[in-house]
């Protein structure tokens, strides 16, 4: 004890090599024989890895055989290893937040091109952190309950998958899915790369499984409208569009669709990408789940103008003996309180459209690889026939790579699936139609399972491959081979020339982007996007599927491009992260928050107002701020921005803070 009745301060410093990441910029043995001597230090050591078990092993018996009571180590980021050396100070007798972390090697020797240099600002920081570490206090992490119901978003391949792994493990799940069926793009392939497994045949029965298992509460037509609370307890409202059909009622008989008073088909199938054609009631596909029919208000005569004949409505009480049908139907809202959350929201294709030297929506016989995924597909409009407009078969078919990715003017990420599922469609063109098939590609990408086989097949089968990104598609003719076709003008790059390729059929592969929404569904549930627009991981590495709000996964596409078995991998990623969460059934949260002195606070509201994660509330009994513990993430807006200073941070006082600038300011 010292003569003022206080515990002895009792440092112990510890720096870490980090291999050569710290130990080939950073002097390390200088450094620790520098420490030593300053005051307070009662041990300093060095180590290859502090983060391996015999580093750990250091803090614990220093702890326990020579009294340390305050811990320092210089490494890398708190991000990777503060939890790690917590744990290490706590097992080892101590309390963990009498722990500092000095960062030297993203702060130190990854931006320090001199070795002296380097040396010198570790010293500085070791310093600092020494003279912080000083006036740490002993805190506590406080518990709260969980609600054991878990909320998914998006009902594609990855949605389904994470529902039912959760289901499985006997939770309840809320799968939520704004189309009015579930499957994703999934249930739009016919066969899936490199195997040309049937995706009906897997995909089908995972839908089933939702619609059956009592652990899953489906709702479709649906999205998320309002998100509030924090892990464990995120109190949610989602918003059911009406389907003007009763989905009880409904046993998609299809009698209301047969009968409609359009007798054929003429509305774009938003399903059939607009290559087939439904009615204003209709049924997405014909495995849809739920299997219920859905009345369109926009192109419905019944909306336009309240005349129709409702035929839909007898069909449906004279056929199936029900009263399916309700013109008069309204959105609802249902609410639900659960403790995790799985973002499976997908991706959108780019727009061909936007590059108009390929000609799509000007030239009829130009397709996007989307839209000739459901011609090949038996549920198609065609019936899994390969035809052009005029119902012919074509003799010759481009398919062009990259339609919106690797290029400045557009995206510049590579959409990761494109060059496979374009050999997949130049397999299926050549098998069904016998056609000659030309894939222009910038690169062959094909890094998969299985992948770089089934492109040495596709050579094998007489496929084309030119090398060189297409410049334009035309139906101007130069020569007499060339009328009545599209002609697709590209530089071979391996020969050196430019070529002109006649073709019946052009493909565009078009590439992946986030979603429309994503920015408005990353704002709802409070994570961050990529400057792409895609959700944003917490760590690309080390949490790929958590994100920077506690509670909220991901999954899936929605994260950036990733093909099926990628984005189940994820999905059941994301379900096990969020099972290992809610199981527990408590959560622990770090004391490092903000706490308001009430007898300073003016309750000027200005820190309600900056609070990006909506963590402070106003007390109209105390007339004081009041701060939701569960919700603030120590970012310290609050504090800097009190005009009264009623506002301090548990880690992050005035006497820590200006200790350690102090420290960083004292000369050698």
């Amino acid at each position: 004890m010292g003569s003022n009745g206080k515990k002895e301060v009792k440092i112990g410093v510890y720096v870490c090599h980090c291999g050569t990441n710290i130990g080939g910029k950073v002097n390390v043995a200088e450094v620790t024989a520098y420490a030593q001597t300053l005051p307070g230090v009662a041990v300093a050591r060095e180590y290859k890895y502090m983060c391996a078990d015999p580093g750990q092993t250091l803090i614990k018996e220093d702890i326990k055989n020579l009294g340390i009571n305050r811990v320092v180590v210089a490494s890398c980021s708190p991000h990777l290893h503060e939890h790690t050396f917590r744990k290490a100070t706590s097992e080892g007798g101590e309390n963990p937040f009498l722990f500092h972390m000095a960062n030297i090697r993203e702060h130190v020797s990854w931006v320090t091109g001199d070795s002296a240099e380097a040396t010198a600002k570790a010293k500085a920081m070791v310093r600092a952190a020494v003279h912080r570490v000083k006036f740490h206090k002993q805190l506590e992490t406080k518990r709260e309950k969980v609600h054991a119901d878990v909320l998914v978003v998006g009902g594609g391949i990855s949605g389904i998958t994470a529902a039912l792994v959760m289901a499985e493990a006997g939770k309840r799940v809320y799968l939520v899915e704004k189309e009015p069926t579930i499957g994703g793009h999934m249930a739009k392939f016919d066969k899936t790369f490199p195997t040309l497994d049937c995706a009906s045949c897997i995909l089908t029965p995972k839908m089933n499984a939702v619609k059956e298992h009592p652990n899953i509460t489906l709702m479709t037509y649906a999205e998320a409208a309002e998100v509030e609370g924090y892990v464990g307890n995120f109190k949610v409202k989602v918003k059911k569009k009406p389907r003007y059909v009763i989905e009880e009622e409904c046993i998609g008989c299809y009698a209301c669709v047969e009968q409609c008073v359009f007798k054929t088909a003429k509305f774009p199938s938003e399903f059939d990408e607009g290559v087939g054609m439904r009615k204003p009631v209709y049924i997405p596909f014909p495995q849809a789940i739920p299997l219920k029919a859905i009345i369109d208000p926009e192109t419905c005569i019944e909306f336009k103008t309240h005349k129709c004949k409702k035929s839909c409505v007898t069909a449906c009480a004279e056929v199936a003996g029900r009263k399916a049908i309700d013109f008069n139907q309204k959105e609802e809202l249902v609410e639900m309180e659960v403790g995790a959350v799985v973002l499976a929201t997908g991706f959108k294709t780019f727009d061909a459209m936007r590059m108009p030297e390929y000609g799509h929506g000007k030239y009829p016989n130009v397709y996007t690889s989307l839209e000739v995924e459901r011609l090949v597909n038996a549920s198609g409009p065609t019936g899994g026939e390969i035809v052009l407009r005029s119902g012919k078969k074509p003799k010759s078919v481009g398919i062009i790579h990259c339609v919106g990715s690797r290029d400045k003017n557009y995206h510049r990420w590579c959409s990761k699936v494109c060059c496979m599922y374009s050999l997949k469609l130049a397999h299926l063109l050549k098998e069904r139609t016998g056609a000659e098939v030309y894939n222009f590609y910038i690169d062959m990408r094909t890094p998969g399972k299985g992948y770089e086989e089934f492109y040495d097949k596709l050579l094998e089968e007489g496929v084309h491959f030119i090398r060189g990104k297409v410049a334009e598609v035309t139906d101007w003719a130069v020569t007499d081979a060339e009328a009545g076709k599209l002609v697709l003008r590209v530089e071979d790059t391996l020969v050196g020339v430019v070529r002109r390729i006649p073709v019946d059929m052009v493909v565009l592969s078009i590439g992946l982007e986030p979603q429309s929404d994503a920015d408005q569904v990353r704002r709802l549930f409070n994570i961050s996007c990529s400057k792409e627009g895609w959700f944003q991981e917490r760590h690309p590495k080390l949490a790929p599927v958590s994100t920077y709000t506690e509670g909220i996964f991901i999954a899936g596409a929605c994260q950036g491009p990733k093909d099926i078995p990628e984005s189940v991998a994820q999905a059941q990623g994301a379900a096990a992260e969020a099972l290992a969460l809610i199981d527990k059934g408590f959560i622990e949260m770090e004391p490092n928050v903000a706490m308001v002195n009430d007898e300073i606070c003016s309750g000027c509201h200005v820190c309600v107002s900056l609070c990006p994660y909506s963590a402070i509330s106003f007390d109209p009994v105390k007339e004081t701020a009041h701060i939701n513990e569960a919700l603030c993430k120590g970012c310290g807006t609050c504090v800097g921005a009190c005009p009264s200073k009623a506002i301090s941070q548990q880690l992050f006082e005035d006497e820590q803070i200006f200790a350690e600038i102090e420290g960083l300011m004292i000369e050698n």
